[in-house]
């Protein structure tokens, strides 16, 4: 697990007036629901309005996020757990996952905070899922990026 460099915001964000979705998987339920919670925690604290969604997997993150813009959400979290097993599985599912869900953030010109999670073993995620004893916060981190980046886009827009 690599850390180094990521970026450690020290400004607050104030999300007041922004529609965020979050979108999780319902693969490996403890991961998950950690990243649903570090998600939850950071859209409360900048008074972002938030709904949570849940899908079957993570290959499903795409169209409900698509779905989501077209209802009219500023911003998308999406969350997901894939871990590698003994086949090509793992490789089809996180390419068709990451693919989908930058187009749909593309077609919608709205950001969608990556939080999927691609694993070689389940310990991989709980160290990342904002648990106690975690080292990261995913979820966290993906709603803070699609935070800031809707407000970049605000601005932009005027």
């Amino acid at each position: 697990m690599s850390g180094a460099g990521a970026p450690t915001p020290t400004t607050p964000i104030d999300g007041s007036g922004l529609r965020v979705v979050v979108i999780a998987g319902t693969w490996h339920e403890t991961i998950s629901n950690g990243l649903i919670a570090g998600a939850q925690r950071v859209l409360d604290d900048a008074g972002a309005a938030h709904t949570l969604v849940r899908v079957p997997g993570s290959f499903e993150l795409a169209v409900a996020a698509q779905a989501a813009f077209a209802g009219g959400a500023d911003a998308v979290v999406a969350l997901g757990v894939i871990i590698r097993g003994g086949t090509p599985h793992f490789e089809y599912v996180s390419a068709a996952t990451t693919d989908g869900l930058s187009r749909v953030a593309l077609d919608a010109g709205k950001p969608v905070g990556f939080g999927v999670l691609t694993l070689d073993d389940e310990q991989q995620g709980l160290d990342r899922a904002g648990l106690d004893g975690s080292k990261e916060d995913k979820g966290a981190e993906a709603a803070d990026a699609a935070l800031r980046t809707a407000l970049v886009v605000r601005a932009l827009r005027g």
